[in-house]
């Protein structure tokens, strides 16, 4: 390994560079006027798979944007690891907000920033560095290696799923590893063995036929924007509990042996509150923050919207009023049930006076394995020996719609190695990637290939 240390070291500026023509490319998978830059954002992948020196690079058109496979398969006898990752990203919203350009590169204080830095293009990167360290020190990987990265990770991953389905032979392997989670906090490596999932719903009411004047027709009207905060508001309780009937069912109860881990942690609340500019944190009672956000569902409004949004005034009482509303969900809830039980609980309670129209956005299925397979000692030990440090395990609250997939059809454990920080603003304005985070990622990746083809 010593060489490939060597090697990882020696081209740091190199990777941070070709990163910076990676983020370069607008690869926003949500809207349409993208389109072009999301077949930009497919070819550099490939193109990076080829001067690696990967074999069998496709560029996969899909009924959305392009996936990217490559592999390389001269290791007899060697397990096989899927490397899966996305180089779409999210919007860049509010622009205005953004301290320097969000596709233009910059780096102060040892971060990059750019959107997609985090998320996930420089965590992805790091392994097609890691396995071009090898393949360029002695031309040859002490494992199997295939790439799967898509193009719409951040709009549901709709098309990969129907693609690992059709193609469950070709993408056979041992482990998947997914750099696209977080680090519990600079510099402590960490693995994540569970991920919340989520039910996306919008709820658009409709109230008079046109826009109307709130002064003649103000208080004999029923008011869409009113109707729905109300609506909103009944949603959860002041406990902190979801109120949909049923929603609670099917929710998997924390053990007290990982109830003990997760304090084991030392989190601090107040620490957390200042970092995020909040005098008090808000939850669900009887349960820690982490707890709140790990192994607990949760229920938001991500965006309210509906009659005069511009400046100065404009007094109009709106025909309509929608809103876009999450449901982070925990092993064993359904998204599809949790969706229908919302949609039958906002009939039920919507008053006469407006007309309901609810669309499922997308949606994502929780999951959690054990810490123990040996892909995932593996890993542990290798992270470990990167950063020079006990690698911890963590649950997280957030979605990767495709790991659920994965382990339904491909049947094989994950390994969630988080390079990222919960603080870097990914899916905000300024988001941002730690480069010494981005270094350790790339020596992670090449002594967890070491460490586990030695299983």
């Amino acid at each position: 390994m010593k060489n490939i240390v060597e090697h990882i070291n020696s081209n740091t500026d190199n990777y941070i560079n070709q990163l910076k023509d990676f983020l370069r490319i607008q690869s926003i998978s949500t809207l349409p006027d993208h389109k072009k830059d999301m077949t930009e954002g497919a070819e550099f992948v490939a193109n990076s798979f080829k001067a690696a020196g990967m074999n069998n690079v496709k560029v996969i058109k899909t009924k959305g944007h392009p996936l990217v496979y490559a592999d390389w398969l001269n290791a007899p006898g060697k397990p096989t690891v899927l490397i899966y990752g996305h180089y779409d990203v999210q919007p860049v919203d509010p622009i205005d907000l953004w301290d320097s350009p969000p596709f233009d590169p910059v780096i102060k204080d040892g971060k990059i920033y750019a959107r997609g830095a985090t998320d996930d293009k420089g965590q992805m990167f790091v392994h097609i560095k890691s396995v071009e360290a090898f393949l360029k020190n002695g031309g040859t990987l002490p494992v199997n290696v295939k790439f799967l990265i898509e193009g719409e990770e951040e709009i549901g991953s709709h098309n990969l799923d129907e693609f690992v389905e059709i193609n469950k032979k070709a993408l056979k392997c041992d482990t998947i590893l997914i750099s696209d989670t977080a680090l519990y906090a600079t510099g402590v490596p960490t693995l994540t063995y569970g991920l919340r999932g989520i039910a996306y719903l919008e709820v658009e009411l409709t109230g008079p036929n046109r826009d109307l004047h709130s002064g003649t027709f103000g208080g004999a009207v029923g008011n869409p924007i009113n109707i729905l905060a109300e609506l909103i508001t009944k949603l959860m309780n002041k406990n902190g509990r979801i109120t949909i009937p049923g929603f609670y069912d099917d929710v998997l109860k924390i053990s007290s042996k990982e109830r003990a881990s997760i304090r084991a942690l030392k989190f601090s609340g107040q620490k957390y509150a200042k970092e995020l500019g909040v005098k008090e944190l808000k939850g669900e009672k009887n349960y820690s923050t982490l707890e709140r956000t790990w192994v607990r569902p949760s229920l938001d409004c991500n965006g309210i919207f509906g009659g005069f949004t511009g400046k100065g005034a404009k007094t109009v009482l709106p025909s309509k009023a929608t809103a876009k509303i999450s449901m982070r969900l925990v092993p064993n809830q359904e998204p599809k049930k949790i969706a229908e039980l919302f949609k039958k609980y906002i009939h039920q309670i919507a008053p006469k006076s407006v007309s309901v129209k609810i669309n499922e956005i997308h949606g994502a299925t929780p999951f959690v394995v054990s810490p123990n397979a040996k892909s995932i000692e593996a890993a542990s030990k290798a992270m470990s020996i990167a950063f020079g440090r006990k690698t911890v395990f963590m649950r997280e609250g957030g979605s990767i719609p495709i790991v659920a997939s994965f382990l339904k059809k491909l049947k094989v454990p994950p390994v969630l190695m988080g390079l990222g920080l919960n603080t870097e603003n990914l899916h905000s304005p300024n988001e941002h990637f730690d480069l010494k985070h981005f270094h350790l990622g790339i020596l992670s990746s090449a002594y967890f290939f070491d460490e586990y083809s030695k299983s």
